[in-house]
C-alpha cells in the first residue's frame, strides 16, 4: 500500500469525504518515534469530535483517533473483477432475495420485513434496500416491535464489500447498540464450467419439490412444517436435486436440497437450485459424513447447472459463510469469486 508523495506520508481525507472509500495508515495509541502502523481499507462513515469511523468489507467499524492517522486517501470504489460475470450488487441482492423468500412480508418504506416462522436469519431478516422513509433510530425501533410481536428475534440483513453497498447503514447499527452476529460470502462465477465439470450425474435426481428423504438430508430445521416448505419450494423456478444413499456407498449426493426414493434411508447428498432469468443460485448443499470426498457435491453442483443452462442462465451465484472452509475450497475450485459480504445484525 503506497501512501508516499514525493517522499512523505500525507493525510488526504477529510470529513468531507464521509462515504467514499479510502485507504488510512495509523499509528498505535501510545506510539512515539519507531511506534508501529497498521492499515485499513474501507467506507469513511463519520468523522466526528475527532474521531473517524471506517467500515470495511468485514462489516465491522474501525474507530480512530484523527491524531493516530499519519496518512490517508481515496481510493477506487471496488477493485477491478478479474473473472465471473459483471453484477451490480442491487441486481445481486434482487435476484438473492427472490431465491429465499419469507411467508410473510411488509413494507418500511423501501426496506422489506420478512418472517417465516423462524426459519433461517435470511427468511427473517429485514432487507434494507432504500430509504425507510423514517429516521434510522425509529425505523430500528420500528424494526424491533415488529419482530417482537412475532415472537422472532429482530434482525438486518446489511451488505460490504462492493460499490452500493451499505457500510454507512452497518456503522448507524452498530451505533444504536446492534452487533453483527454472523458474516457469509455472496460468490459469483460463469455457470457454464460448473456444468460442464467432470463429474457424474448419473444418480442425481432433479425434482420440482422436497421429498421426505430429501428432508431428512436437510439439516436446518428440527421439523419441517408448513413454514419450511414455502420458504424451499419459493423463487422463480426451483430445483431439488439428490443422490439416494445406498448400502452398498456406490451413489451419494451433492451439495444441494433434493429429495429421493431412498427406500427410508437418507439421501447421501442434497442440493437446491432457483433459476432467474440469467442467473443460477445455489443453496442447501449437503453430503452425508459418510459418503464426503467421493465427488458428490460436485456432481449435484454440475446437474443442477446443466439443468439451469437449458433454462437460458448463464451464471451463477451462491452464499458460504465465512468458517465454512471446506465448502470455500470447493467453490474455489469450480470458480466462484467473492463478490460481496452479507451481514446479519441484532440488538445487543
Amino acid at each position: 500500500m503506497e501512501f508516499t508523495m514525493g517522499g512523505r506520508l500525507e493525510v488526504r481525507i477529510t470529513p468531507a469525504d464521509v462515504g467514499k472509500r479510502v485507504s488510512v495508515r495509523r499509528r498505535f495509541e501510545g506510539g512515539g518515534a519507531g511506534a508501529e502502523f497498521t492499515d485499513t481499507v474501507g467506507v469513511l462513515t463519520s468523522w466526528d469530535d475527532g474521531v473517524v469511523a471506517i467500515t470495511p468489507k468485514s462489516g465491522d467499524s474501525v474507530r480512530i483517533v484523527e491524531s493516530a492517522l499519519v496518512a490517508g486517501k481515496v481510493v477506487p470504489a471496488a477493485p477491478a473483477r478479474r473473472r465471473g460475470p459483471a453484477a451490480s450488487f442491487a441486481e445481486l441482492a434482487a435476484v438473492t432475495a427472490r431465491a429465499w423468500q419469507p411467508v410473510e412480508s411488509e413494507p418500511l418504506g423501501e426496506w422489506r420485513l420478512r418472517a417465516a416462522g423462524g426459519f433461517t436469519r435470511r427468511a427473517n431478516s429485514v432487507l434494507p434496500l432504500g430509504d425507510p422513509g423514517l429516521p434510522l433510530g425509529e425505523a430500528f425501533g420500528r424494526v424491533e416491535r415488529w419482530y417482537e410481536e412475532r415472537g422472532l428475534p429482530p434482525y438486518i440483513q446489511t451488505a460490504t464489500g462492493a460499490e452500493g453497498a451499505q457500510e454507512a447503514l452497518c456503522a448507524e447499527l452498530e451505533r444504536h447498540g446492534w452487533r453483527r452476529e454472523v458474516t457469509a460470502e455472496v460468490r459469483i462465477a460463469a455457470l457454464a464450467p460448473v456444468g460442464d465439470l467432470d463429474a457424474d450425474v448419473s444418480a442425481v435426481r432433479l425434482s420440482r419439490e422436497p421429498d421426505a428423504a430429501w428432508l431428512s438430508r436437510y439439516q436446518r430445521f428440527s421439523t419441517p412444517g408448513p413454514h419450511v416448505l414455502r420458504v424451499l419450494g419459493g423463487g422463480p423456478s426451483v430445483w431439488f436435486a439428490t443422490v439416494a444413499g445406498a448400502g452398498d456407498g456406490e451413489t451419494g449426493a451433492g451439495d444441494g436440497e433434493a429429495g429421493g426414493e431412498t427406500g427410508g434411508e437418507a439421501p447421501a447428498a442434497i442440493g437446491r437450485c432457483v433459476v432467474d432469468g440469467r442467473w443460477a443460485g445455489f443453496m442447501a448443499v449437503e453430503v452425508a459424513p459418510e459418503h464426503r470426498r467421493r465427488g458428490l457435491a460436485t456432481s449435484v453442483m454440475a446437474a443442477l447447472a446443466r439443468q439451469a443452462l437449458e433454462e437460458g442462465a448463464s451464471a451463477a451465484w451462491l452464499q458460504v459463510e465465512e468458517d465454512n472452509e471446506g465448502a470455500r475450497a470447493l467453490y474455489d475450485g469450480m470458480g466462484f469469486a467473492a463478490h460481496h459480504r452479507y451481514h446479519h445484525f441484532r440488538p445487543a
